[in-house]
């Protein structure tokens, strides 16, 4: 394809213009950052609207362009035939005619603007999906845009190629497309309907938008064609069937109006687009007079920059006003955040160094977010809870425990968190009902954990690990580690992450299989649902976080994986009693 080209256009020099001296002014277009652009010629019955400063006004011929200058606004020539100048996939024009017509287009842009230098729209490229090989007549119409759009960068206008629909990038047409992208800027056509967007409310339904404007923009960075070459053009249609309103009610189709500026905005800052075309505006037909249209207009105008029009009175009283609603508000170094609640990246890594994996650690991450709008602490909770951990399984010693969480990649802040984990966990929990456990059941665990050490002990004030009873039976399994060592007769305070405990031990620690079974029953009992709560916490742990993953905020729309990841499995000794 490349040789052909080059024999196309050395056959063809002498219709060709000859390269034109860079001029020194740019039409006034910035030549760095995001342009917005609107549709905005006599065909748009409130183009007036867009004539202020801070717009950039894509129009025709020569009678609003000058108009629209004059009150402030900046102009791009919009040329609605583009097949009048390069032919069609059926039938192409000659190459020479393409040439020709590219010279006179670029005068007629260059008066219309004002410049030497002219931005030029052209509508819009015909069968961006078909599939290779191309049939002959295909081929010189892809070889007649190529040809057109370098001619009109070589005389210094800015052309522009509107893509209505997914562009096809195997064999020799992602060639094509790069070779556009040296001289002009695509711009892919994202319409859709309004409807289901605002049915999904402001948080899904700005996530769909922005999902769809990435899915546009990677179907060409995806084959190396750079952002700043790339734009995208929303739509305004109220025309059925067109994509945009699509029968929405006013209050409805403003909302997504605001949104789709919004997600667009959001896309275009990550991604660095060069542009983003406003399109639907126009009133060709009576079936396209839509009056709400002169609203939303002035509402997408409003969302960019609330100087350029008060949407907020032309929507009404019933307009959200909201600029932030489901937007990716997110500060530095947060990663999501859930009803305003952060989930910072300082807190996944900390768990990715204890669990060797990124995206157990954001799920982890994710589920403390849940629960911690339930069960909110204080941090002398936390503290007083590891302070119980470090006296009752470290003897006291913060070295020890400094060296167990080193030994385990965890920091001390990562420590507290798992331990906050575990007080929200014991403070939901409980509230859980659970079935007693069947004789069967009791029997096996009997005998399953006989060899695990069990102590007779008596408290001051009912104790969970007895059944919330005061005397009975304590199982190593699920109490604390201390009431096995302390010494038999006297009370002794025994601090735990549950609160602090005068227990006194009754006898010495013995097997379960030692103690009788009928003696043994409660403890075993005890245990069973204990270990049926923990199942019942982790099932309902899983469903709010699928209730609520949709709802996070995350930067660039990349959701946690829900699950219940079980952190004190790597760090054990941090486990509540």
């Amino acid at each position: 394809m490349k040789r052909l080209l080059v024999i196309v256009l050395c056959g063809f020099a002498g219709f060709a213009a000859v390269p034109h001296r860079a001029a020194a002014d740019t039409c006034g277009i910035p030549t760095k950052g995001t342009l917005w652009v609107d549709f905005a010629d006599g065909s748009v019955p409130f183009w007036q609207l867009f004539a202020r400063p801070g717009v950039i006004a894509a129009a025709a011929n020569f009678i609003y362009p000058p108009q629209l200058r004059a009150a402030g606004a900046r102009t791009v020539y919009w040329d609605m035939n583009f097949r009048l100048r390069v032919g069609t996939p059926l039938e192409p024009f000659d190459p020479a005619v393409v040439i020709n017509r590219a010279n006179r287009l670029y005068s007629t842009a260059a008066m219309s603007s004002g410049c030497s230098r002219p931005m030029i729209a052209e509508n819009e490229l015909n069968g961006a999906n078909t599939l290779t090989p191309w049939t002959a007549t295909n081929a010189q119409y892809r070889r007649n845009v190529l040809i057109y759009v370098q001619t009109l960068a070589a005389l210094g206008a800015k052309p522009v190629i509107l893509v209505p629909s997914a562009p096809y990038m195997g064999g020799e047409a992602a060639d094509w497309w790069r070779q556009i992208s040296n001289y002009a800027d695509i711009v892919r056509e994202s319409y859709f309907h309004a409807r289901p967007v605002a049915k999904q409310g402001p948080v899904e339904g700005s996530r769909t938008l922005r999902a769809m404007f990435r899915k546009r923009i990677a179907e060409f960075t995806d084959v190396g064609i750079p952002a700043s070459k790339l734009g995208l053009m929303l739509g305004f249609q109220t025309t059925r069937g067109a994509g945009g309103r699509e029968g929405a009610p006013r209050k409805a189709w403003l909302q997504v109006t605001k949104l789709q500026a919004l997600a667009a905005r959001q896309v275009a800052g990550e991604t660095r687009l060069r542009s983003l075309w406003s399109w639907g505006w126009a009133a060709w037909t009576k079936a396209q007079a839509d009056p709400d249209k002169p609203a939303a207009a002035c509402v997408y105008l409003w969302t960019r920059n609330p100087k350029l029009c008060d949407g907020p009175a032309m929507a009404g009283p019933t307009f959200n006003t909201s600029r932030t609603e489901g937007q990716l508000v997110l500060g530095p170094g947060t990663r999501c955040t859930l009803y305003g609640r952060p989930i910072t990246e300082r807190t996944i890594a900390g768990l990715t160094a204890v669990t060797g994996d990124g995206d157990a650690a954001f799920s982890a991450a994710f589920g403390r977010a849940v629960t911690t709008a339930l069960v909110p602490l204080k941090a002398k909770q936390i503290v007083l809870a590891e302070r119980a951990i470090v006296t009752g399984r470290f003897g006291g010693s913060y070295g020890r425990y400094r060296a167990a969480l080193a030994k385990a990649h965890a920091s001390l802040g990562t420590a507290r968190g798992v331990i906050a984990d575990e007080l929200r966990r014991m403070a939901i929990g409980p509230g859980m009902r659970v079935g007693s456990p069947s004789s069967a059941d009791v029997r096996e665990y009997y005998q399953t954990y006989g060899e695990s050490q069990a102590r007779l002990v008596q408290t001051k004030s009912a104790a969970p690990w007895l059944g919330n009873r005061k005397r009975g039976f304590a199982l190593e399994s699920t109490a604390p580690p201390q009431l096995f060592s302390i010494r038999q007769g006297g009370w002794r305070k025994v601090r735990t992450m549950r609160g602090t405990y005068q227990v006194r031990a009754l006898g010495s620690p013995v097997p379960l299989g030692a103690i009788p079974f009928g003696l043994a029953r409660p403890a075993v009992v005890t245990a069973l649902r204990t270990l049926a709560q923990a199942d019942r916490y982790e099932a309902w742990l899983l469903a709010r976080e699928r209730a609520l993953v949709e709802q996070a905020l995350c930067r660039r729309d990349v959701q946690p994986q829900t699950g219940v990841v079980p952190l004190t499995d790597y760090l054990p000794f941090l486990a509540a009693d």
